[in-house]
């Protein structure tokens, strides 16, 4: 009786570890916001449009990183980072490493 009870536990257990979770962390934002920030504007100007920066840096208060990952699954990362400089509290430039997404900002897929 056993041996039956782990015979069918056994292939649940295996189909579990088989599956990666999909690992999404930090900002979402698309081109379409980023374009709306503009140079000379404030600091809360750029937070309302754009949100809280994912990353800033004590000794550094003069730049803002928005950081995205998106893991689905076994499939490849697709990461971009948007970098803000201010100075004097005013935006001075923007510098983007990675594709940011157009218009659709990149999304879980729900599993059925």
């Amino acid at each position: 009786m056993q041996r039956i009870l782990i015979s069918l536990i056994i292939p649940f257990v295996l189909s579990a570890c088989a599956h990666k979770i999909d690992i999404q962390q930090g900002n979402v934002i698309t081109e379409e916001q980023l374009s709306q920030v503009k140079p000379g504007m404030d600091r809360h100007q750029v937070r309302q449009l754009i949100g809280t920066p994912m990353l800033t840096d004590p000794f550094h208060t003069n730049r803002w990183d928005y950081y995205y990952s998106m893991k689905p699954g076994r499939k490849e990362t697709v990461s971009y980072r948007a970098t803000l400089f201010f100075s004097n509290d005013r935006l001075l430039r923007i510098v983007r490493d990675g594709p940011i997404p157009e218009k659709d900002t990149p999304k879980l897929e729900k599993k059925r």
